[in-house]
């Protein structure tokens, strides 16, 4: 059976809050620099998600508004792909629509 490893490693300065976010995806070849990671794994045995979100203090208010639009509209894809819920991911992104106006990332939706 093969393994993948997916390494983060995060620097923090004296008071403990995140500088730097680097990771590695050595099987893709992958190895990069972020401001934030949002990461969610499902507890089988708690029946819970657990989740990790980290940013670094130089993240900008806007880069998370575009963080987070950016991240509803990707779990609205994922979501389709694993359920089949054509729907439900439409009603997601009709939130992510509505998230995205309201934060003045994207034009409104002319009726």
């Amino acid at each position: 059976m093969k393994t993948s490893e997916i390494k983060f490693t995060v620097t923090l300065d004296e008071n403990n809050l995140p500088e730097k976010i680097d990771w590695t995806a050595e099987d893709a070849g992958e190895k990069s620099t972020s401001k934030s990671l949002m990461i969610a794994l499902w507890d089988a045995k708690e029946n819970n998600t657990l989740r990790i979100d980290l940013w670094t203090k130089d993240m900008m208010v806007d880069e998370m508004k575009q963080f987070y639009h950016q991240s509803l509209l990707s779990m609205a894809d994922t979501f389709e792909r694993a359920t089949g819920e054509t729907e439900a991911a439409k009603e997601m992104r009709g939130f992510a629509q509505h998230f995205g106006e309201k934060m003045e990332l994207i034009a409104k939706k002319q009726p």
